[in-house]
């Protein structure tokens, strides 16, 4: 039982993670119908940088939040409007696989010149800290890790439900045509949207960097459960992203017991083709998927 409770607390927190590594990618679909392929290389990108601020500067990782957010931010919205907004909108979604494809190469390429494939690995001083809770061990870093991810969910569910912009951006996503009508600039509201997914991949990389080695082609490894996540939770749907994330987490933890971890991660594939063979529009979302 211990063990089992061990699983259950380990699969909570690592599900809020994949709840933050899933959100931009939700985002994406959204507001364009993008299947943004690069976005596990831009969690990777954040996480070497992380590394970077802490092995050159001797500074705690998670203050390199300070420039990275702003910074991909500001990479998001320039991508959406120089590379995607100039795709025809016919072949946007095909198309976008291909180009985001590009620049995920691309960015695993500047990350091997730069910083060779040698694997990299943050060394904290409480890396290796933790507590028990009713018997299970929970490691601070993890705790750390999903702390961010309540907070940065939380902060996105706020902005979206509660400003100006969240609302034209909620309006885009629904219906773009019929937001163009009552006055909303959408192509402005698709850009900053797109740069919001990629301030969210800032913090989730990050985060992943407290407790995880890293080497440029790691995003290959993170891109099919992100995917099948989003497919899961219905696409265009945050709530339905985060939901199918803690589920789905939770779930690998558990099969780690019987079947190992490598064994384990194959939950995500199973439940991507369950999910497209019963439910294609997702289990808890999914309105958006039906205008696909």
């Amino acid at each position: 039982m211990s063990l089992v409770l061990q699983s259950v607390v380990l699969g909570l927190l690592l599900g809020g993670l994949y709840a933050l590594l899933a959100a931009g990618l939700t985002l994406y679909f959204g507001i364009m119908r993008v299947v943004m392929i690069a976005h596990s290389a831009f969690l990777i990108l954040a996480a070497y940088l992380a590394w970077w601020w802490h092995e050159r500067l001797g500074l705690d990782p998670l203050l390199s939040l300070v420039v990275t957010v702003p910074l991909f931010f500001l990479a998001g919205v320039a991508m959406q409007r120089l590379l995607l907004a100039r795709l025809r909108a016919v072949t946007l979604t095909m198309m976008s696989v291909l180009v985001t494809f590009a620049v995920a190469l691309t960015i695993e390429g500047l990350l091997g010149y730069a910083f060779t494939g040698t694997q990299r690995r943050i060394q904290l001083g409480y890396g290796s800290a933790g507590f028990e809770l009713f018997g299970a061990r929970i490691a601070v870093v993890k705790l750390i890790a999903f702390g961010l991810a309540v907070v940065s969910l939380g902060a996105l569910y706020l902005l979206m439900k509660r400003t100006s912009f969240g609302w034209a951006l909620r309006a885009t996503i629904q219906h773009r045509d019929a937001a163009r009508l009552v006055g909303i600039d959408t192509e402005r509201t698709a850009g900053y949207g797109f740069g919001l997914g990629l301030a969210t991949a800032a913090v989730g990389g990050t985060a992943l960097s407290l407790d995880s080695t890293i080497y440029p082609s790691l995003h290959w490894h993170w891109i099919g459960p992100l995917m099948a996540i989003i497919v899961v939770g219905g696409l265009g749907s945050v709530p339905g992203a985060a939901a199918a994330a803690l589920l789905l987490g939770l779930a690998q933890s558990l099969l780690q017991i019987p079947l190992g971890t490598t064994w384990a991660q194959t939950v995500f594939y199973v439940a991507l083709f369950a999910t497209l063979a019963v439910r294609p529009q997702g289990f808890f979302g999914g309105r958006l998927a039906q205008r696909f």
